[in-house]
């Protein structure tokens, strides 16, 4: 394809994740504030996360081997339609639950368009020549990213937060117009498609029984009690009945003979890590300036601008750097070791650390999401089956998915037990503030005692230092799980094997490889013809 046919066919591609991007990130800044509303508590409030998240993992190896069955082109319009309903009908809930619930719905078609944007990225563009437009998706990422949260401020404080949840439907409309009208991408029939719905239930309960113990052990029940033994025993059960289905099965959801190759199953114990950098930090490094350091929704998007630019920068330097030379390991252990040194230092923040340092330590974290996101994918696309194109990327997004799942259910446990211990420990200063405040210092109490998210900007000086010093302490820990899955990732990039990017498109893969068959079945008809001369009868 000529670099304007590819321009075009990219055109509607881009709007679609834009339009999904910027439906995520518009309300990653007023989450506090919604939660607040709604009169959720902490729990509450990593769920409105998790749940998106948890579907999304959940659906994306489903789509990816629907990819690799159906029109994919069909199935991303579905995958859009599907998110941008969801995250309009969350616009209309009165409580957490039904939130939760719509964000559930909205992560079936995220998971969508993130597996197929991948697939159908690998067919019209070869992984040696995908760097020369990554300038593009740096940029629809760094615009979805950095002004969702801005926009979604600027609503939540101008017009109320429910708006954040409209704002993304003109734009699908606009998406699915262009997809129709210039993506155009061949699509290999198959005569029997079989769709392994065993294993979609399985892979379903093992994860959610995974995430609903994580998210509540500790809390609702001891880590060691019967509850503990039953979700996480269920969980490991549903996994190696998972196992064995897609051992047995003819299409299985995730072919688990890809694990034979060493670039796959390396690349997914890196993704892990991955994800839980890229998905949980940003939640919580939100809620650390609204809660830690009492900002608004909209100067919490502001304060988060230095890990965009790290990940903006980084993503399209390398792009242009891996196209021009071919090297892409380097690049990958070098955003390993910054992913390392950003976790590591997050951990340390407190509510007065200066705020040069937070964007330091933002920016670290930020460049090495940049340089090992869509890499990892992209060296899996490298040499993964032309016919498994989509299963081989959905599953290395899948396995990032989850890490970035459970690392939000095990950053949201573990920031919701020290803060109840932090408050603990401050509970005489505490007191000792609310009784300065005279006859407020009763509604502040019972606020601080409702279990709701406290609007901490609009607590009292005295009241406020303490709240906020408890809330970044409790996240700083939160942070430290990042850290040791960060350097197993380091190990796994190390190992992976240099192997040189194609310049070939999945669709060209696939069509050399039925030429050779052709070729083959050709030499072996001819070597069938007897030697006397006879011709064959047909």
């Amino acid at each position: 394809m000529s670099r304007r046919a590819v321009l075009e066919a990219l055109s509607g591609l881009l709007l679609g994740m834009f339009v999904s991007m910027l439906a995520a990130t518009v309300v990653s800044t007023s989450l506090p504030v919604i939660v607040h509303d709604l009169g959720g508590d902490q729990a509450a409030f990593t769920w409105v996360v998790t749940a998106t998240l948890l579907t999304t993992a959940i659906s994306t190896p489903i789509w990816g081997k629907l990819a690799d069955l159906f029109d994919r082109k069909l199935l991303i319009q579905i995958a859009l339609v599907l998110f941008v309903l969801a995250t309009a009908a969350a616009g209309f809930s009165q409580d957490t639950g039904t939130l939760i619930a719509f964000r559930a719905v909205q992560g079936l078609g995220a998971g969508g368009l993130a597996a197929l944007s991948q697939v159908i990225m690998a067919d019209i563009i070869s992984p040696r020549e995908r760097g020369r437009y990554m300038g593009l998706f740096g940029a629809v990422m760094a615009l979805a990213t950095v002004g969702g949260p801005l926009l979604g401020g600027v609503i939540t404080d101008g017009i109320g937060w429910r708006w954040n949840f409209f704002v993304a439907i003109p734009f699908a409309i606009a998406a699915l117009v262009i997809l129709q009208r210039t993506l155009h991408i061949t699509r290999t029939r198959r005569e029997r498609v079989r769709i392994d719905y065993l294993g979609i239930v399985l892979l379903a309960t093992s994860v959610s029984l995974l995430l609903v113990w994580i998210t509540n052990a500790g809390d609702t029940y001891a880590w060691w009690s019967l509850e503990t033994a039953l979700m996480a025993g269920g969980a490991l059960l549903a996994a190696v009945l998972f196992i064995v289905v897609e051992l047995r099965s003819r299409e299985p959801l995730i072919p688990l003979s890809m694990f034979r190759s060493r670039t796959f199953t390396l690349a997914v114990i890196a993704s892990i890590a991955t994800g839980v950098a890229m998905f949980g930090t940003s939640v919580f490094l939100s809620q650390y300036m609204q809660m830690a350091r009492g900002a608004t929704p909209t100067e919490a998007g502001l304060m988060t601008l230095p890990m965009i630019g790290g990940l903006l920068l980084t993503s399209i330097l390398v792009g242009q750097l891996i196209s021009r030379y071919g090297h892409w390991k380097p690049y990958l252990i070098a955003g390993a070791l910054s992913l390392i040194a950003g976790s590591s230092l997050l951990s340390t923040l407190h509510y007065d650390t200066p705020f040069v340092l937070v964007s330091l330590y933002m920016f670290l974290l930020g460049a090495g999401v940049g340089m090992s996101m869509q890499n990892l994918v992209l060296i899996v696309q490298n040499t993964a089956r032309p016919e498994e194109m989509g299963a081989a990327s959905s599953g290395v997004t899948f396995f990032r998915s989850l890490g970035g799942t459970v690392g939000v259910s095990a950053m949201g446990a573990v920031l919701a037990a020290s803060a109840t211990d932090l408050f603990a420990v401050n509970r005489g200063a505490l007191a000792a503030a609310i009784e300065t405040l005279g006859e407020q210092g009763a509604s502040v109490a019972a606020q601080l005692q409702s279990g709701t998210l406290p609007a901490v900007s609009a607590l009292p000086e005295a009241v406020r230092v303490i709240v906020e010093d408890v809330y970044a302490q409790a996240i700083a820990d939160s942070f430290l799980i990042a850290v040791p899955l960060a350097v197993i990732s380091l190990i796994a990039i190390a190992f992976l094997p240099n192997k040189p990017l194609t310049r070939m498109t999945t669709t060209e893969r696939i069509a050399a490889g039925e030429a050779d068959l052709a070729t083959v079945s050709t030499s072996e008809g001819m070597s069938a013809i007897p030697a006397t001369g006879a011709t064959p009868r047909p």
